[in-house]
């Protein structure tokens, strides 16, 4: 999560009620190696972590977010012919954090490019949708490059979730 998790949510307080860092219900955190397969690694990640949190009914949404996010990392996110050896660690990460009201997905790359939504009126192309399709399925998205220790970007999407008294389950 970076040396500094305030730093790393810092971009998530804008436009919201401020956060306040110890009311994190939440946290969840992953390392997905540099090969595509590590996508269907992240959803079930996502679907054990949202079942532990009685979140299951959210599923669908995050997990089609989680999979273009980490599918971004991987085929942006990474030098060319990059593979993940040794003792290092993977490259890619998936953060899930829950607040009592938001729920945030967040995917650690080593790059420091911006992410491109492409604006597309091709529907049918195969690829190029995905951070539309982030868009589209939460409520809000961005990124920002790390600081610290750790170099890249973190890659995040912001889900509003109703108050805990209408929630399923009731919390």
């Amino acid at each position: 999560m970076g040396t500094n998790g305030s730093t790393m949510l810092e971009p998530l307080r804008q436009g919201l009620p401020p956060l306040d860092p110890a009311a994190v219900s939440d946290a969840a955190s992953c390392a997905l190696p540099a090969r595509y397969e590590a996508v269907r690694e992240a959803r079930r990640f996502t679907r054990r972590t949202l079942d532990q949190w009685d979140m299951g009914e959210r599923f669908d949404d995050v997990c089609l977010v989680v999979s273009e996010l980490v599918t971004n990392a991987l085929r942006h996110g990474l030098p060319a012919g990059h593979a993940c050896t040794g003792d290092r660690e993977p490259p890619v990460r998936l953060h899930l954090m829950r607040w009592a009201e938001r729920l945030v997905c967040a995917v650690r790359d080593p790059s420091h490019d911006s992410p491109i939504a492409r604006e597309s009126d091709d529907f049918s192309a195969e690829s190029g949708r995905g951070l539309f399709l982030v868009d589209s399925f939460s409520d809000g998205w961005g990124w920002h490059p790390l600081a610290g220790a750790l170099d890249g970007k973190v890659v995040w999407a912001l889900f509003r979730l109703p108050p805990a008294g209408s929630r399923p389950g009731g919390e």
